[in-house]
């Protein structure tokens, strides 16, 4: 019975290249072996396959049945090795491979989007993979290895297990109001003046949120109104006159032309976000996280 465990990759190249070459001489001097050292070696092999791999003809060796069947699947073993090992390579030099990336969803509205297509640019032959996730939970996958780097928010202190923590931005408030309502022309917004609205509110009743925060800060408590747990269902019920709230700036880009975003007067709570790599980093996502610091800059120019 064939004994697989011998078809060691040094072996398995060795009789490749015997069979391309269709003489144990020509493998010999292409690999640095001696003749003899190539003849024990494919001998061996041949005793792990259960059999003769070769015919040994006056000028040359060939394959027999069992030796083009063992061909066959060597050459595929060593194709997808070699193949790994280019990917490797490129992966490690950030010019290549796949690069795993975790963002929370507020992220995604924009931040994420348009400096991944000025990565994808950049580096067109790296695979982008995007999971979406909260902060924690982001954190979690980036200990267990299952991401190469993830964009968070309200991490305050740097985590444990070796990730570094890069601050990107503050992300601000905004007001979000519908188009009819009276301080909806307005350039800015005083908190104060929408203390008798209802406030259409994501997390469960008793949660700390960036709402209660700047209310408070306010000198007042947020009046309860609908609970939504998207973004996007909140501003479907501000457009119909339901409530305000408060979004991310973060998340401007993705508000529908029904509701306006006015600023803040005065100082408002804001969380920070952050990008978080393992240490060490691929070279890869050390250049998206610069990127990502850059996306400011970069929005502000195109808009001007």
């Amino acid at each position: 019975m064939p004994n697989t465990n011998a078809f060691d990759t040094a072996a398995l190249r060795l009789f490749h290249e015997v069979a391309g070459s269709g003489s144990f001489t020509a493998a010999a001097e292409l690999l640095g072996y001696t003749q003899s050292a190539v003849s024990r070696r494919i001998a061996a092999l041949e005793r792990a396959a259960g059999g003769p791999l070769f015919e040994r003809l006056p000028r040359g060796v060939r394959l027999t049945s069992a030796g083009h069947l063992l061909h066959r699947h060597a050459a595929e073993v060593l194709d997808r090795l070699d193949q790994a090992g280019e990917e490797l390579i490129a992966l490690h030099r950030g010019s290549g491979g796949t690069l795993r990336v975790g963002s929370f969803a507020t992220a995604n509205a924009d931040l994420l989007p348009t400096t991944l297509k000025r990565f994808a640019e950049r580096r067109p032959a790296i695979d982008l993979r995007l999971i979406e996730g909260l902060s924690p939970h982001l954190i979690e996958r980036l200990h267990a290895g299952a991401l190469d780097m993830a964009v968070i928010s309200d991490y305050l202190t740097t985590p444990p297990g070796e990730l570094r923590l890069i601050p990107l931005l503050a992300d601000r408030l905004l007001v979000a109001l519908p188009r009819d309502h009276a301080l909806a022309g307005e350039d800015e917004v005083d908190l104060r003046d929408l203390a008798q609205e209802s406030w259409i509110e994501a997390a469960p009743r008793g949660q700390p949120t960036l709402l209660l925060a700047a209310c408070s800060a306010a000198g007042f408590t947020p009046r309860g109104g609908l609970r939504v747990a998207e973004w996007s269902g909140k501003f479907g019920f501000v457009a119909a006159g339901l409530g305000v709230t408060l979004v991310p700036e973060l998340a401007a880009r993705a508000v529908p032309p029904s509701i306006v975003l006015r600023r803040l007067r005065g100082r408002m709570p804001a969380r920070t976000v952050y990008a978080v790599l393992p240490e060490p980093a691929l070279p890869a996502a050390t250049e998206l996280a610069g990127m990502l610091g850059e996306w400011e800059a970069c929005t502000t120019a195109t808009r001007t």
